[in-house]
C-alpha cells in the first residue's frame, strides 16, 4: 500500500437552474413538463407549495414532510423559510446519506419575485459557492398577456432581464385569439430587453435538451462554451436589426419606454488585473443596482494567454476565474451587460481609463473614478 496521504476533494458544484416568470406566465405547466423529463431523474426542485403545482398524479412517495420522490426519479421539496437554510438542510441530507446524490437543482421563484436575491443567495454564500454553481436563469413569458404585464410590473421587466432562457408559454392561443400583432410586439420588446436569451417559443422544446445547461461550461465536452454563453452574436444581430428598421441611436431607448438596454463592451487591448479590479469595483459600488447581469471574458495584461471570466448579478459578482487558455480563436474583451438607467457609453469611457488606452478623451468617465460612490455627472446617465 502506498503511504501518499490520501487526499479528499470536495464535490464538483451541482448546477443550479432558477425558473422564474410572472403570475400565470405558465411556470406550472413548464414545471409539470420539466418533472416528467428522464432527463431530470437525480435532479431535486425546490417549489414554493405542491398544491400550487398540482404535482399530485406524478407522486411515487412521500419521503418526509417537505419531499416527495416523483415518476422521473428526481426528488421535489417545497421551499420553506429562508432559502439559505433550505440549501442547507438539503446538503446535509446529502452528506449524510438521507438522500441520493443528484446531480442538478431546480429551484421555481414565486411570480412576484425579483429573482436577483435568488441569485445573490447562490453567487455569494461561502459555503454554498462551493457546493453550488448558477447554470441558468428560465423565464416563462405568457404570449398573451406578456406585453400587458411588462408594461405595468417591473418585476416582470427583471425577470425578463437577467435570463438566460426566455419560453414564452400559450403560444397555441395566439392565432385563435387573432392577437398576432400584439404577439409580434412582444418578441420584438423582448428581443430589445434581452437579445442574449435563448427565445423558446414551440412546446415539444419545453424540455431539460433546450432549457438547462445554460452555463459556461459545455456539458458535453466539459470544457468552457464562451460564445455561446455570452450569445454577443444574437446581441449584435438585434441591434443590427433594430437600427436598421428605426434608423435611430441605439442609445436612445425613450422612444420604446425602457430604460433596460443591453450592449456589448468589446477591446483589443489587454487590461492590468488591478485595474480590471479597480474597474469591477467601482461599477459593483456606485452602480450595482443598476447592473441586471454582467457575463464577460476578460483579456489580462500580465498573462494574456489565460483569460478571466466574471459573471454579476447587480452588485453581487461570482468569484472570477482565469481559464487556462482562450476556449477558442478570439482573444478580445468581451462583456456583456444587461443595464438599467445606466448609459453604454459611459461604461466604455470607464473601461477605457482603467485599460490606459491612448488618446481616449472621456473626462466624464475620469472623473468618476476620483469618487466611485459620488452619483454619476448629469448626462452619463439615462
Amino acid at each position: 500500500m502506498s503511504d501518499e496521504p490520501i487526499v479528499r476533494r470536495p464535490p464538483a458544484p451541482i448546477p443550479v437552474t432558477i425558473i422564474t416568470g410572472f403570475l400565470g406566465a405558465g411556470k406550472t405547466t413548464l414545471l409539470n413538463r420539466l418533472l416528467q423529463d428522464p432527463a431530470l431523474a437525480r435532479t431535486v426542485v425546490l417549489i414554493n407549495e405542491f398544491g400550487e403545482i398540482g404535482l399530485d398524479h406524478l407522486f411515487v412517495e412521500k419521503i418526509d414532510g417537505d419531499m416527495v420522490m416523483m415518476a422521473s426519479g428526481c426528488l421535489c421539496c417545497t421551499l420553506r423559510g429562508d432559502l439559505v437554510d433550505a440549501l442547507e438542510n438539503l446538503l446535509r441530507r446529502l452528506d449524510n446519506g438521507r438522500i441520493g446524490q443528484f446531480d442538478r437543482l431546480v429551484i421555481e421563484t414565486t411570480g412576484l419575485a425579483d429573482p436577483a436575491p435568488v441569485l445573490h443567495t447562490i453567487m455569494s454564500h461561502p459555503y454554498l459557492l462551493l457546493r453550488f454553481r448558477l447554470d441558468g436563469v428560465v423565464t416563462v413569458v405568457d404570449a398573451i398577456n406578456g406585453e400587458a404585464t411588462l408594461a405595468a410590473h417591473p418585476e416582470a421587466v427583471r425577470q425578463v432581464a437577467v435570463a438566460d432562457r426566455l419560453v414564452l408559454s400559450k403560444c397555441d392561443l395566439v392565432a385563435s385569439m387573432g392577437l398576432e400583432q400584439t404577439f409580434a410586439r412582444l418578441r420584438e420588446r423582448l428581443s430589445l430587453l434581452n437579445p442574449t436569451a435563448r427565445l423558446i417559443d414551440r412546446p415539444e422544446s419545453f424540455d431539460a435538451k433546450h432549457l438547462l445547461d445554460a452555463g459556461l461550461f459545455n456539458p458535453a465536452t466539459k470544457t468552457p462554451d464562451v460564445a455561446r454563453w455570452l450569445n454577443a452574436e444574437a446581441l449584435e444581430g438585434a441591434q443590427h436589426k433594430h437600427g436598421h428598421d428605426h434608423g435611430h441611436d441605439r442609445d436612445d431607448v425613450n422612444r420604446h419606454g425602457e430604460s433596460i438596454r443591453a450592449f456589448c463592451l468589446t477591446s483589443e487591448t489587454p487590461m492590468p488585473p488591478s485595474a480590471c479590479d479597480l474597474f469591477l469595483e467601482i461599477l459593483r459600488n456606485a452602480h450595482g443596482p443598476r447592473l441586471l447581469r454582467v457575463k464577460g471574458i476578460i483579456a489580462l495584461a500580465d498573462d494574456p494567454g489565460r483569460p478571466l471570466i466574471i459573471h454579476g448579478v447587480q452588485h453581487i459578482f461570482h468569484p472570477p476565474a482565469r481559464l487556462d487558455a482562450w476556449p477558442d480563436a478570439d482573444r478580445k474583451t468581451r462583456i456583456v451587460f444587461i443595464v438599467q438607467d445606466l448609459s453604454p457609453h459611459f461604461i466604455q469611457g470607464l473601461y477605457d481609463a482603467f485599460a490606459g488606452m491612448p488618446g481616449v478623451d472621456r473626462p466624464d468617465a475620469l472623473a468618476i473614478t476620483e469618487n466611485p460612490l459620488k452619483p454619476a455627472p448629469r448626462g452619463l446617465l439615462a
